[in-house]
């Protein structure tokens, strides 16, 4: 699975990256649009570094804030990641759709967040945390 992770992560600059070359002017893509995926990649980072024992509380000393702080920290690094997602929706109507210009990077914006976002969950939830296994 981190091999399909690594793949739509990269999947999802690499479009980006794509689009800021090829529209290189403010008025063509707003250099604050990148700002999406750049929530998006923190909220990547934030989510998968807490893990699902932690979560749960197995076998899990206190730290600093034990459980709960755990998962405040998964719930501020979900709440980035469905922001960022909102966001791109957002930019790629109100910046591309309505005003009828073209499209291509609104859309790049919004799928370097949604490949982000698949990956986060993939990750996330698509692989096994046995730490002796």
């Amino acid at each position: 699975t981190s091999l399909q992770v690594s793949k739509l992560f990269f999947t999802g600059w690499w479009i980006m990256i794509d689009a800021a070359v090829v529209y290189n002017t403010q008025e063509q893509l707003n250099h604050a649009f990148h700002t999406c995926g750049v929530f998006s990649t923190l909220a990547f980072f934030m989510i998968n570094a807490v893990s699902n024992g932690q979560v749960r509380g197995d076998g899990y000393g206190e730290g600093c804030f034990g459980r709960t702080g755990a998962r405040i920290w998964l719930f501020i690094g979900f709440m980035m990641m469905f922001g960022s997602l909102i966001a791109s929706l957002w930019i790629l109507f109100g910046a591309y759709v309505v005003p009828k210009k073209e499209v291509y990077p609104g859309l790049a914006v919004f799928f370097q967040n949604a490949l982000i976002f698949f990956s986060t969950l993939i990750y996330k939830f698509g692989r096994t945390e046995d730490l002796w296994a």
